[in-house]
């Protein structure tokens, strides 16, 4: 099931293909070796896997390591993920496996990033960066199993990518945001310059990330988190100068201000930055997964229990159509200000 599935994605084929190409002449993959079944239980309440998960993964670890293509995969993926390790957008993204794969393949990921975690939590501790700081980013993986469940009503990982910026130290976990060390896109340089600011495509920014089950997004929750990046970020990467943060998001659709009253708080986040609508392309999936937690439901069937599932389920039914927000604003490392 799990190959032939993996096999007739035609998304896979050169990915796979160019994890195989990364194998030195002559030599097979990497062999990874993973924890034991009483470290691997360990292991996963560290990252915060749901109880309902446990026991599939602590079964599946045998049935992957009895699988001599499953565990070449896993070698070659593990490679991706530690190579050059902090260094921004040098990491592998891994790529979700359909949901026809079986229970070992929607797991799949969880397993590169168990053997990845001694390689990050290590750069962590070289860099100096706070246990507490580095436990609390690497148990977001958590959060992503309980977000597959919700969707799809099994276990597994959604958006393995956007993990992978977890496990090679490009993202932290700082209070109720997530800052991500990036560099500027090309429009977004460009408009940023054009804003007064000494930057240019290339140059290092920091891009915000709100994540779901963590409470509101209120104003002095926010503040927290700003200032905790702002001591964070020159203490240790005193060689990146961040001087901007941005954010990408349907959270910064400015047409959100016509349902919602002033003192909200998504009303009150979108006031911290400078806005700029996206490209003209409606992306109406992205409120339906993240308010409703699945893209695919028809707009007639959504539900309107809060204040947030009326204003996206009412706009759609009218006719309407969500974007995403750009933003940005000036970010002041501590002592600078």
């Amino acid at each position: 099931m799990l190959w032939d599935a993996v096999r007739a994605d035609g998304r896979l084929v050169g990915w796979l293909e160019e994890l195989r190409e990364g194998d030195e002449e002559g030599a097979a993959a990497p062999r990874v070796p993973l924890p034991d079944a009483e470290e691997f239980l360990d292991v996963l309440q560290d990252l915060a896997v749901p109880y309902e998960d446990v026991n599939d993964l602590l079964a599946l670890r045998r049935t992957l390591l009895e699988d001599e293509e499953a565990t070449a995969l896993l070698g070659r993926c593990f490679r991706g993920v530690v190579r050059d390790m902090g260094k921004i957008g040098k990491g592998l993204g891994l790529r979700p496996f359909p949901l026809e794969s079986g229970p070992l393949g929607r797991y799949f990921p969880v397993y590169v990033f168990v053997a990845a975690l001694p390689h990050v939590r290590a750069y962590h501790r070289e860099r100096g960066i706070p246990e507490d700081v580095s436990r609390r980013t690497l148990a977001d993986l958590g959060r992503g199993l309980v977000l597959h469940r919700r969707r799809y009503g099994v276990g597994g990982l959604v958006a393995p990518g956007w993990f992978s910026l977890h496990f090679h130290g490009e993202l932290f976990q700082l209070g109720r945001l997530q800052f991500q060390r990036t560099r500027l896109g090309g429009r977004e340089g460009v408009a940023l310059a054009a804003a007064g600011l000494p930057l240019r495509p290339g140059d290092h920014c920091l891009d915000l990330h709100i994540p779901d089950y963590a409470g509101p997004l209120t104003p002095e929750a926010c503040d927290r988190s700003l200032a905790l990046a702002r001591e964070f970020f020159p203490r240790y990467f005193p060689t990146e100068r961040y001087t901007a943060a941005c954010c990408h998001s349907w959270l910064l659709d400015p047409q959100l201000k016509r349902y919602l009253p002033a003192d909200s708080n998504i009303v009150r986040f979108q006031e911290r930055f400078d806005i700029s609508s996206g490209n003209g392309e409606p992306e109406d999936a992205l409120p339906l997964r993240f308010v409703f937690g699945d893209p695919d439901l028809p707009v007639e069937t959504l539900p309107r229990r809060t204040r947030l599932e009326r204003v996206v389920a009412d706009h759609l039914r009218a006719g309407g159509h969500w974007y995403s927000g750009h933003g940005w604003f000036r970010f002041t490392p501590s002592g600078e200000g």
